[in-house]
């Protein structure tokens, strides 16, 4: 019996992990992948019919790199999976000018040179009339580059791509223990225990029951869809394209128009009423008021034209770290461990890249930017 199963295994096959399995496995590297449910289910943190993309990243400049050659990645994978997974039908940003959402993204767009059209209040009502009652005072960045992604597709076509290239993928197994070993890692699933050189972990809100010691808040995040009354054609994605809006009472609204089988889907970036911590192993994960009621209250005045009871409700979980920032490294610089959590509800888009990030790290190549404000030994 050979001493070692594979040279790395990936934990955990939601987006960060499916993308460094594929590009780890275009590499020609031996490697397994481990997912306890199905690539491309809806209980982790990389499902809901789309997520948003764009370049000009509000929550780091060093993101915006990473958002750039994710770009690049996503077409790769397109090309590779023969599918379309990525729609940049433009995104609006809209908010005070010196705000968080407008003014970040004034920032960000001037800092890395990113195409962007500033647009007034009155010019904002005029081309989104879906988005009334914009005070005089604040303003819409228009980002051509920015768009949708479709999650579900997104995850299984990397698993999909990687295992043509090689990789060997457990599925239905959940993982019970990881033990760093002398010149490696043993792996404990429901089914066999597996040894490798090394494991990267990428099991989202389940990080901290594997690497223990990670200052990561698990959190309930309501997804919900609405149904325009009437007419639903001003309502189209082409029409009313992915957003964010930062209201004057400090709450960000976001979503996008409906297409094909999914309604219009819309969110709240920053209610306290729904940051409740989540259990993903034991809570009860069914939907209530409370997990629309303060939307559809913003709705009224905000985006006029739209039911006031969401037609479908779902949960996501949000991994949060202290600074908003993702967790990717090695802790303690083990080179037996790598790990890649803490989303912060922004990671999705960067699946790509992160993925890229991590498959380098393992191989030992140069990065491509500059990631060192992830390193999980900060805190």
């Amino acid at each position: 019996m050979p001493e070692w199963d594979a040279e790395v295994a990936v934990v955990g096959l939601g987006a960060w992990g499916a993308s460094a399995l594929w590009r780890l496995a275009s590499r020609g590297v031996d490697v397994l992948g481990i997912e306890r449910y199905q690539p491309g289910h809806a209980l982790g943190a990389s499902h809901g019919g789309s997520r948003m993309f764009r370049l000009t990243c509000l929550e780091h400049p060093g993101l915006v790199p990473l958002a750039r050659r994710s770009l690049e990645l996503w077409r790769e994978l397109e090309s590779d999976a023969g599918e379309t997974l990525l729609h940049q039908v433009g995104g609006l940003l809209i908010g005070p000018p010196d705000g968080s959402v407008a003014g970040g993204t004034l920032r960000a767009a001037a800092e890395h040179g990113i195409e962007v059209e500033r647009l007034g209040s009155a010019e904002l009502r005029e081309r989104f009339p879906q988005h009334a009652n914009v005070p005089d005072g604040h303003i819409g960045v228009w980002e051509p580059s920015a768009g949708i992604l479709r999650p579900e597709g997104a995850v299984r076509a990397a698993v999909r791509v990687a295992e043509a290239a090689g990789a060997r993928v457990y599925r239905d197994t959940a993982v019970s223990a990881l033990e760093l070993v002398p010149g490696g890692a043993v792996v404990r699933t429901s089914a066999r225990t597996l040894r490798v050189r090394q494991v990267v972990v990428t099991v989202g809100a389940w990080l901290s029951s594997l690497v223990p010691g990670l200052p990561i808040e698990v959190l309930r995040m309501p997804i919900t869809w609405y149904r325009p009354v009437g007419d639903r054609a001003p309502f189209a994605l082409e029409r009313f394209p992915v957003f964010m809006r930062e209201r004057d009472n400090g709450l960000i609204v976001w979503g996008s128009g409906w297409e094909g089988r999914y309604d219009v889907k819309l969110g709240l970036e920053n209610a306290d009423e729904h940051r409740r911590p989540l259990d993903p192993e034991t809570d009860d994960r069914s939907v209530g008021p409370d997990d629309w009621s303060k939307l559809s209250a913003e709705l009224a005045t905000a985006i006029p034209g739209l039911e006031p009871l969401p037609a479908k409700v779902g949960v996501c979980m949000l991994a949060e770290t202290p600074d908003g920032q993702f967790v990717l490294g090695r802790p303690g610089g083990d080179a037996r461990l790598l790990i890649a959590g803490g989303c912060n509800a922004h990671g999705f888009k960067h699946a790509s890249g992160i993925g890229e990030a991590l498959a380098r790290w393992v191989t030992g190549e140069p990065d491509f930017c500059d990631l060192s404000f992830t390193n999980p030994d900060r805190f």
